[in-house]
């Protein structure tokens, strides 16, 4: 299989801006999130996918509270 295009979940994480584990959680939770390529027992995200569901759920701002 030809790895280009295709990102470690760590990669991942960093790129569509969320916790590693929430990778996971999200492909398993939330329709429409990118769906991983299994390697053995490596998972690969593709980096496209990502990107298009990242623009279409720009992250969440933050509150910052001086409570």
């Amino acid at each position: 299989m030809n790895m280009d295009g295709f990102l470690s979940t760590e990669q991942a994480a960093e790129r569509s801006g969320i916790e590693v584990a929430s990778v996971y959680t999200f492909a398993r939770r939330l329709e429409g999130f990118p769906q991983p390529a299994r390697i053995g027992r490596t998972l690969l995200w593709p980096e496209a996918e990502l990107d298009t569901w990242r623009a279409a759920h720009p992250a969440r701002k933050r509150s910052t509270s001086d409570t």
